[in-house]
């Protein structure tokens, strides 16, 4: 088995700190995503997307997409539970994590993507007006985080889950993205600040 991992980019550190929280060792082949490594002959013979993590079996089989790899590993290992516990709890978790995913993560990303100049090279056409247009839905998500944390620890509840991964690497994401950390938000940075201690958000 070995992972073809991104370094710093924000998919291939979701499967990191998941595998972190689970305390699994995967072998990791890092690919230079500066360097469009993700691009290479070798990454779009496993994924034609392009696109990384990338998980390959030993037998050849691949596995791509950061939450299904994640799905892997939680069935495998369903201790800490990440991905919920019963049908309504792993249901609540999924929720949560697209909330994440659709409604946080995307609108930072899509910031960054249109208006940072080191990804002019990745985001063709690159458009800056678009980007922009993502900076107040991307404050506005975390009022509504803000606002969900209030009244519990965790994204998803009582308990640290996939969907906390999500927003965590959506929240480190504002630097790049040149997107304001809301600190007014208190129950957002709270949270943040409990999160991002976690040893696992190192990895």
């Amino acid at each position: 088995m070995l992972l073809y991992d991104g370094g710093r980019a924000t998919n291939p550190r979701r499967v990191r700190i998941f595998l972190a929280e689970k305390g699994i060792e995967v072998p990791l082949k890092p690919v230079d995503m500066g360097a469009l490594g993700h691009r290479s002959d070798e990454i779009t013979a496993l994924n034609p997307l392009q696109r990384l993590p990338v998980l390959q079996f030993d037998d050849g089989t691949v596995l791509t997409e950061t939450v299904a790899i994640c799905r892997y590993f939680e069935e495998l290992n369903p201790e800490p539970p990440l991905m919920g516990i019963d049908a309504l709890d792993k249901a609540t978790v999924e929720m949560w994590n697209r909330r994440a995913e659709l409604n946080l993560l995307m609108f930072i990303a899509l910031a960054f993507r249109h208006t940072h100049p080191a990804m002019e090279g990745w985001e063709v056409p690159q458009i800056t007006e678009f980007g922009e247009a993502n900076r107040p839905k991307a404050l506005k998500s975390m009022e509504f985080f803000d606002g969900e944390l209030q009244s519990r620890g965790f994204i998803a509840g009582d308990r640290y889950t996939i969907a906390d991964i999500t927003a965590l690497v959506a929240l480190d994401l504002l630097k790049p993205a040149r997107i304001d950390r809301p600190m007014h938000l208190k129950n957002l940075m709270r949270w943040y600040d409990a999160v991002s201690s976690r040893p696992s958000a190192s990895a």
